[in-house]
Parts: structure tokens; sequence; C-alpha cells
């Protein structure tokens, strides 16, 4: 679990990206670049297939100040790789698509990281489910302080 002031760090910026596995995945961040616009994120979806053309990390029009990377675990170091190589400052694995080698390599290379933590949870104003989890990891002593 990431500290709450590397958490809060990554929450202070608007610019962000979000990577998910392809435009047709059901799963991996489906819904978190909305609902993190609606908390006035800006936020940029790119892919990790390679057989989408666009958008991908290295080719992303206007500079992120993050990303939030949603894809199978098996894929993440993958994702973290694209993103140091496209100089994104910060990265949010997404909780259930971190692994242990994509964490490392973020230590490795000096890019602050938070994994083991929805981003919903902690995206102010946190609203719906995600202030059940919220709350709820509060309760069992999991919420980053």
């Amino acid at each position: 679990m990431s500290s709450r002031e590397v958490i809060d760090e990554f929450l202070g910026h608007r610019e962000l990206a979000l990577v998910r596995p392809s435009p047709s995945s059901v799963v991996g961040g489906a819904k978190i670049d909305e609902e993190l616009a609606g908390k006035g994120y800006k936020v940029t979806v790119a892919y990790l297939d390679e057989s989408v053309p666009t958008p991908r990390l290295a080719t992303l029009e206007e500079p992120v100040e993050g990303v939030i990377i949603a894809v199978p675990k098996a894929q993440c170091e993958k994702a973290v790789r694209e993103a140091i190589q496209a100089n994104i400052p910060r990265v949010w694995l997404q909780r259930g698509c971190e692994s242990q080698p994509a964490i490392e390599l973020c230590a490795h290379e000096g890019v602050p990281v938070v994994h083991g933590a929805c981003v919903l949870m902690y995206a102010e104003p946190v609203k719906s489910v995600h202030a059940f989890h919220r709350w709820l990891w509060k309760t069992l002593g999991l919420l980053a302080k």
C-alpha cells in the first residue's frame, strides 16, 4: 500500500492519462475516466493493445502529469515501461492490476507509484459504492493514512 502523501501528491495533478488494454475491454478502468472527469480531472485514455493505432502513451497530443494503469496484471510492467518511456512523472497502478516487477521498475526509475488502492476511493468527492468501500477500508484499517 502506498502512503497518503504519495496518493495526495498524485491526485493534486489534474492532467492524467488512463491506460486500458483496448477500446473493447470490458474491464480495466472502464469508467474511471468518466468518474474522474466529473471530479474536475482531464483524463486522456490510451491503450496498451499495439493493434490499436491511437491513442498510445507515446503519442498523446497533450502532456499529462500522471498515468493510471488499469490493465491485467500480466501487462502491468509493459504499461509502466511505456509510461516511463513517455516521460510521465508519476504512476497509479489501479488495485488488482499491480505486479511486483512493475512496482520495482517504478522504484528503480525514481517514479513515484501508488499501488494497492483504487483511485476512485481517494479522488474527492468520493461517492456511491466507492464511498462505501472507503468507509469499509477505513474501518478495517486498510485506508492509507
